[in-house]
């Protein structure tokens, strides 16, 4: 199942759990405009050559830019057996606008 986290509720996962995974799936020019720290980056169109590469024992948050292609990206990876998924609402954006106001955003 594939949750919906806020970035205030974010914030608190990674304080609780800092092994959580913070998988960015945009591209490379959005990621290099700004990203969360800690980040994993896979492309969206990359992730079903490289989902191997993610742990399945601990959560994983994905993200994009708005929340849509990384619910699409969370829908997949449900479908290959991740089971602790979490996908960001309102994307990094969001995150900039109630987390990190110095964050870049585009």
């Amino acid at each position: 199942m594939i949750q919906a986290i806020s970035p205030a509720q974010l914030q608190a996962l990674l304080r609780e759990r800092p092994d959580t995974v913070l998988l960015d799936v945009r591209e490379d020019d959005e990621v290099a405009l700004c990203a969360l720290p800690g980040h994993r980056h896979i492309p969206m169109n990359l992730i079903p050559l490289r989902h191997n590469e993610l742990p399945d024992d601990v959560p994983i948050v994905l993200y994009c830019h708005h929340g849509i292609r990384s619910l699409n990206s969370a829908r997949y990876l449900a479908e290959a057996g991740f089971d602790d998924l979490y996908n960001l609402s309102g994307g990094i954006d969001a995150w900039a606008r109630d987390i990190d106001p110095e964050m870049a955003r585009y």
